[in-house]
């Protein structure tokens, strides 16, 4: 069964962080009955999926990437009758819910690791990678991605696990057929129960090879992925989308093959590295190149045209607000996230939005490092303390870089706390939600909402930009990304200002015969001058010359 015509092509996803979202009972902490007594707010907005960040049992080491039991809800965010009701709810509004799927460890306290640490005789033990050595010397030099060796010495067994993260995150061990028979099983599970989909965390790793330091696209991914899909996902109309750090757009072409037989798509973030110093940390920022951007954008979308699909995003759980990366979050806050969401949606893939993203919700600055929650960000502070940097240096760094940029509540109106929870928020407000927040968006013909809205309304209404050729137009420009998108009947073109200058744009005048689908200025004008921050959509008839 192939992806040609599957319902996700022109579907918007929608990505709730639970923690954040919604608090419904006061305890300072988002759960699934708050994201229910939302879910009419994402309908009007116009979203197809919810993809939802773990909400399954789990110590939360790594904010529930770090599951314990794949098949319970952890309490603070509820309970399984409250997420067969999220299935119910949304799906009356003609919204799916997409699961995030974590196949390449557990939690080190899941009832697999529990077990596979009593004996090396367990029939747990083969979940898990293992290898014999003694204490303090290790199977090799592999470091874990949080830092520190990737092996853990388990003296009662004379072994060591493998993990690629934190400590309490051993791997699985994929090559056994029984592991992947359980995962296949309680995937089938979830979807019997009415999920619509899965992202899939990290999934470029399952097939490590650790004795050859192959942590990523080892030799048998591609084999482990086609069993999964034809295991679990082809026996239902899901929405898959794998995370994939390393990929390229020729190994995003097997993840995303149009045949199904593995992923609807792949998240690659090639676009999203293109602002920090070559060969160092994500902490090390320079500024955006332009040119750069719309080069790897458009070869993105040129390799995968036809043989392959996009997904197109800006913003997740893990980034910062990108209003205050690649935008301007002050003067220009609203143009300017109207712009870069016009740039996105243009191009050809499943657009996904975050939350808040559709109020243009910017990065905070807390004043000190104690009002900070995510463990990256301490630990990188202290780190680069020791090392000699200066705290300003570093905190100008956490503004920029900060996961907790994105893992601030949502703010739903004005009230105290933004409306998130009555009672201590697990993690501090944005302090700006007295101005930016639904409330007000929803009260303001012109809001960043509702030009989301016309921009998911306008994907629905015309097929170009799920099926039409994209052609990057002024490659070299480094102020302007303008790009065209063509299908048998319709042509678009899609301009968009990245300065806080009036730029000229010569193309405008070949097209001001075309009709103006959107624009994120108030008011049309003539000419070929684009404001600050503007982006503007023309569409136009294709003339199609019939032989006679």
């Amino acid at each position: 069964m192939g992806n040609k015509n599957k319902w996700w092509r022109n579907a918007v996803v929608y990505q709730i962080y639970p923690k954040s979202f919604q608090d419904s009972d006061g305890d300072g902490i988002g759960d699934i009955p708050g994201i229910i007594s939302r879910l009419d707010y994402l309908k009007k907005l116009g979203i197809d999926a919810i993809w939802l960040s773990p909400v399954y049992r789990s110590p939360q080491d790594d904010n529930g990437y770090d599951i314990s039991d794949y098949q319970d809800i952890e309490p603070m965010f509820g309970t399984m009758e409250d997420m067969e009701q999220l299935f119910v709810e949304a799906k009356k509004r003609g919204i799916r819910i997409m699961m995030d799927l974590v196949l390449n460890h557990t939690s080190d306290e899941h009832r697999w690791f529990l077990e596979a640490k009593k004996s090396k005789d367990n029939p747990y033990h083969d979940y898990y990678v293992w290898r014999d050595g003694e204490e303090g010397v290790y199977p090799n030099d592999m470091n874990s991605a949080f830092g520190g060796p990737a092996w853990e010495w388990v003296p009662e067994l004379g072994q060591y696990y493998f993990h690629q993260f934190s400590v309490k995150q051993p791997d699985l061990n994929w090559e056994n057929p029984k592991v992947r028979r359980e995962l296949y099983d309680m995937i089938l599970w979830w979807m019997e129960k009415g999920a619509g989909g899965f992202r899939l965390d990290v999934i470029d790793q399952i097939a490590k090879e650790p004795d050859l330091k192959i942590t990523n696209n080892g030799p048998k991914l591609h084999e482990f992925l086609r069993e999964l899909s034809r295991e679990t996902f082809q026996k239902g109309d899901m929405i898959t989308v794998g995370e994939a750090w390393g990929a390229t757009p020729e190994i995003a072409k097997k993840y995303s093959n149009p045949d199904g037989s593995e992923f609807s798509m792949v998240f690659q973030f090639e676009h999203i590295m293109l602002d920090q110093e070559e060969g160092k940390e994500k902490w090390d920022t320079i500024p955006l190149n332009m040119v750069k951007l719309k080069k790897c954008l458009a070869k993105w979308q040129n390799t995968l045209y036809q043989t392959g699909w996009n997904s197109l995003f800006m913003n997740n759980h893990d980034l910062p607000r990108i209003v205050s990366r690649w935008g301007n979050d002050g003067k220009y806050r609203k143009e300017s996230a109207k712009m870069l969401a016009t740039m996105l949606h243009g191009m050809q893939g499943t657009p996904y939005i975050y939350q808040g993203e559709e109020l243009g919700m910017t990065n905070v600055q807390f004043d000190s490092i104690e009002d900070y929650e995510d463990i990256e960000t301490l630990n990188m502070y202290k780190e680069r303390l020791e090392k000699g940097y200066q705290p300003e240096e570093i905190m100008h760094s956490i503004y920029a870089r900060s996961r907790d940029n994105a893992r601030t509540p949502m703010q739903w109106s004005g009230e105290e706390n933004g409306g998130f929870t009555t009672g201590e928020p697990w993690f501090t407000v944005n302090p700006n939600y007295i101005r930016i927040n639904a409330k007000e968006a929803l009260e303001d013909e012109n809001s960043v909402f509702y030009y989301y809205q016309k921009l998911i309304r306008l994907r629905k209404e015309n097929p170009v930009f799920v099926d039409g050729k994209f052609d990057l137009l002024l490659p070299e420009d480094e102020k302007i990304f303008t790009y065209t998108r063509t299908d048998e009947h319709t042509k678009m073109l899609v301009c968009a200002n990245f300065t806080d200058e009036e730029v000229s744009c010569p193309l405008l005048d070949e097209w001001k015969d075309g009709e103006v689908w959107i624009r994120n200025y108030e008011d049309d004008r003539e000419g070929n001058v684009l404001r600050p921050y503007e982006a503007v959509i023309i569409g136009t008839a294709v003339n199609i010359v019939k032989a006679e």
